[in-house]
C-alpha cells in the first residue's frame, strides 16, 4: 500500500502547470479527488455508455451495471423499450437485483417483497392496507434515468443540463462509431470478459497510438506495421483513431495465421478506436467488434467489462471467426494487448512520485492543445485533459 505525503486530504485546490503538455501525477492517485470526480463528472452533465441493445435483445432481458458507486438496472420492457433504473428499492433503498444479467418477468426486492414490473412500475407490496394514508403505488416505481441511444449504444446521464447525445458525441465520433459498429449497430452479443485493473480510471483512458508497437510484444512478433490513418478529438474529451491495415508479413510466430485474417471489406479503416469521455472505449480491429464498459470503482481500481459482438447478418462461419479472434487478440490477455494490465499498474505506482506526466510526441505549443495531430501522436489526449481540468475547476499557475 502506497501512502505518499501528497495524498493526504488537501486544503487547497489542485493547481496545474501552465504548460499544456504537463498533467500533475496527483490526479491519478488522490483519493479525496475521486469523490469530487464522482459528483462533478459521473453524476453530472455527462453521458455514460452503459449497454448495447444487442446485450438485451428479448423482452425481460436485464443487465446490472454501476455508474461510479451508483448501482443501475437496465431492462427491456414488454413494449420492447430499454430503460435504466436506479437499482434501489423505493421502499427502504435495498438493492433490487444482484445478478449481472439474465431474464425475468419482473423484479422483486427480497426485503419486504415489493414487486416491480419490467417498466419500473410498483405492482405489488404486501401489507399496503396498513401503509401511510397518502401511500399510492403510482408514486413508488423504480427511479428511471434519462437515456439516449445511438446505433444501439445506450447512454445514461444524471445531469439536468446534459446536451442531446448526438451533440455530445459530435460528428467525428459518430462517423467512427458507425465503422466500429459494423455500419448500422445491429449487433448480437458473443460474450464477456471482465477484469479489474489496479489503476485510476483516467490513466486507463489515457491510452494513445504511440505506445502500441513499442509496448506490445505481439505487434513486434507479427511485424505488424500500421498504415496511414487519422486521429480526431472533440473539445469535450472524446478521441477517435482510424488506421489502415497493411497485410501482415508472416514471421512463423503463429502456427495458424487464420487467427489474424481480415475478412472486412475496407482495409483503409481496418482499425478504429473510440475513447468516449470519461471512460468508455470501443474498438474495431480486424474483424473484432469490442465494446469496453468501464467502471471507476475507486481512485486506484478500474473495472472493465469487455463485450464482444458479431453482426446480426453474419453467417455461422463469420460468427466463429469473430468469436475466435475477439479475446484472443484484444481481450485482457489477448495476444496484442496482454501487457496493458502490467503497464496500467506501473503507471499507477509511478504516479505516487511528485511532478508531472509529460506528453511529448506531437507537442506543437505550450499553452493550448492542438486538434491537428497525427495518428500516432500521444498529444491527442491533451484536449481531453484540458476539458477535464476545466470541468473540475482546476486553475493553471498563471490563473491562480
Amino acid at each position: 500500500m502506497h501512502t505518499p505525503a501528497h495524498d493526504n486530504v488537501r486544503t487547497q485546490p489542485l493547481v496545474w502547470s501552465d504548460r499544456i503538455s504537463q498533467v500533475p501525477k496527483e490526479v491519478f492517485v488522490s483519493e479525496p479527488l475521486f469523490d469530487q470526480e464522482l459528483k462533478t463528472i459521473y453524476y453530472g452533465d455527462c453521458w455514460h455508455l452503459v449497454a448495447h441493445a444487442g446485450e438485451l435483445p428479448e423482452v425481460g432481458d436485464f443487465k446490472t451495471f454501476d455508474l461510479g458507486r451508483m448501482p443501475l438496472l437496465i431492462a427491456r420492457g414488454k413494449d420492447r423499450m430499454l430503460r435504466v433504473f436506479l437499482n434501489s428499492c423505493t421502499h427502504r433503498g435495498t438493492q433490487v437485483e444482484t445478478a449481472t444479467c439474465g431474464n425475468r418477468p419482473e423484479f422483486e426486492c427480497p426485503y419486504h417483497r415489493w414487486l416491480f414490473a419490467l417498466e419500473g412500475d410498483l405492482v405489488g407490496c404486501p401489507g399496503s392496507k396498513e401503509f401511510a394514508p397518502d401511500f399510492d403505488k403510482k408514486n413508488f416505481g423504480l427511479k428511471q434515468l434519462r437515456t439516449a441511444e445511438y446505433l444501439g449504444l445506450l447512454f445514461v446521464t444524471l445531469g439536468e443540463a446534459t446536451p442531446p447525445l448526438e451533440e455530445w458525441l459530435g460528428e467525428s465520433m459518430r462517423s467512427t462509431l458507425r465503422v466500429v459498429l459494423a455500419g448500422d449497430g445491429r449487433l448480437k452479443l458473443l460474450g464477456y470478459q471482465k477484469v479489474r485493473y489496479a489503476v485510476n480510471w483516467k490513466a486507463y483512458n489515457d491510452n494513445d497510438g504511440f505506445h502500441a508497437p513499442l509496448l506490445h510484444t505481439g505487434f513486434r512478433l507479427l511485424n505488424w506495421q500500421g498504415g496511414q490513418g487519422a486521429q480526431f478529438m472533440t473539445p469535450n474529451g472524446h478521441i477517435a483513431i482510424e488506421a489502415q491495415l497493411k497485410p501482415i508479413q508472416s514471421s512463423g510466430f503463429l502456427k495458424d495465421p487464420s487467427l489474424i485474417e481480415f475478412k472486412g471489406q475496407n482495409p483503409e479503416k481496418g482499425s478504429c478506436v473510440v475513447e468516449l469521455f470519461p471512460v468508455s472505449v470501443l474498438v474495431k480491429h480486424l474483424d473484432v467488434i469490442n465494446l469496453r464498459f468501464a467502471i471507476a470503482r475507486s481512485h486506484d481500481v478500474t473495472e472493465v467489462h469487455y463485450a464482444y459482438f458479431a453482426h446480426v447478418d453474419d453467417d455461422e462461419a463469420m460468427v466463429r471467426h469473430r468469436l475466435r479472434q475477439s479475446s484472443n487478440l484484444l481481450g485482457p490477455c489477448g495476444m496484442v494487448s496482454m501487457e496493458d494490465a502490467a503497464i496500467f499498474q506501473r503507471i499507477h505506482i509511478g504516479s505516487y512520485t511528485p511532478g508531472y506526466a509529460e506528453f511529448q510526441k506531437g507537442v506543437t505549443g505550450s499553452s493550448t492543445p492542438s486538434f491537428d495531430v497525427k495518428q500516432n501522436d500521444e498529444t491527442g489526449q491533451l484536449p481531453k485533459w484540458e476539458y477535464y481540468r476545466k470541468l473540475m475547476g482546476f486553475k493553471r499557475d498563471a490563473e491562480a
